[in-house]
């Protein structure tokens, strides 16, 4: 069944190593949502600049609706310098004061939200009051099924106060496992002498929340998820060669959430996760074509790689 599903948030270049390539988590979930097969929306706002004509160039060619990008007279089209550790993990500077910080609240957003099924969005989007209160009003609105927070911690990009009040707002919360470390000091949850547990994570969150599932990527180990309703599972990663990591973590948040809007099981919605985010790691750029027969056909064959100790007593068969 193909539904609205509504990203706000950040459009930008990141200007990676290799060169300038058009991102932004929000971005790149709506592009693998749009692929899975329901109409995904982003929401945003780019510069009147060389950037921002190239960026809704680049969205229109992938076959996004463009209606919902604002274009900003005054501040530049957004861009984060990327770098990669030794592991190839991404670390990020993340330029200020650009258009995304500044999207307006109009009419049309307010139709928009009116009609969607879901709502994703990060802490990154909130970093300056004018986008940060019209998401704010934007979740008034929204009457749909499911409020998707990913999370997406980055440096001097979020406050206590941010993410206290989004996961207030959220039904579903992805974040990783070092952002469940931040989280854990937040609310108060004990680690312990072999680090967080993970159940005990969640039971906190879930009891001082609304939530309804939290999901905890923990990269080339897999994912571990959990549901108000007492349901805990793990599945571990699939083995692929790593070739770039951009936009795995957004390919995973769309498979899991389209597993739950066709009300599969947690464990099938992280199996799903796992799929497209390992397809998209497994490929250069964050906006290669994966479709969900593609993913289909990876889960007939795929291989699991090794079961995170600590986590043996959540797989589920």
């Amino acid at each position: 069944m193909r539904r609205t599903i509504v990203a706000y948030g950040e459009i930008l270049w990141d200007l990676l190593p290799s060169g300038a390539v058009l991102g932004g988590a929000p971005f790149n979930f709506v592009y693998r949502i749009n692929s899975l097969g329901h109409k995904g929306v982003m929401v945003s706002r780019l510069g009147h600049d060389e950037l921002g004509d190239r960026a809704f160039a680049i969205v229109k060619e992938l076959g996004l609706d463009t209606e919902y990008l604002q274009r900003d007279p005054k501040h530049p089209t957004g861009t984060v310098e990327v770098s990669f550790d030794q592991e190839k993990n991404p670390e990020y500077r993340i330029i200020p004061d650009v258009a995304y910080d500044f999207i307006e609240s109009r009419g049309d957003l307010n139709e928009l939200i009116s009609r969607a099924e879901s709502l994703c969005f990060g802490t990154l989007i909130q970093r300056r009051e004018d986008s940060r209160n019209t998401l704010y009003r934007l979740l008034d609105r929204f009457s749909g099924r499911f409020v998707l927070l990913d999370i997406n911690l980055r440096r001097d990009c979020y406050t206590r106060r941010s993410i206290v009040e989004s996961i207030r707002q959220a039904h579903i919360l992805k974040l990783n496992d070092g952002e469940a470390d931040l989280l854990a000091e937040i609310y108060e949850v004990p680690s312990g002498g072999a680090g967080l547990d993970l159940s005990g994570f969640c039971e906190r969150l879930f009891a001082r929340s609304d939530l309804l599932y939290i999901v905890v990527t923990l990269g080339q180990r897999g994912a571990f998820a959990a549901s108000r309703d007492g349901q805990k599972v793990y599945h571990p990663a699939f083995s692929v060669r790593l070739q770039d990591p951009v936009g795995s973590g957004d390919a995973f948040t769309a498979g899991f959430l389209d597993a739950l809007l066709n009300d599969r099981s947690l464990l099938e919605a992280c199996r799903l996760g796992n799929a497209a985010g390992s397809l998209v790691a497994s490929q250069e750029g964050a906006t290669q074509p994966v479709s969900r027969s593609q993913i289909d056909t990876f889960l007939g064959s795929a291989e699991l790689g090794p079961v995170e100790e600590g986590l043996q007593a959540f797989l589920v068969s």
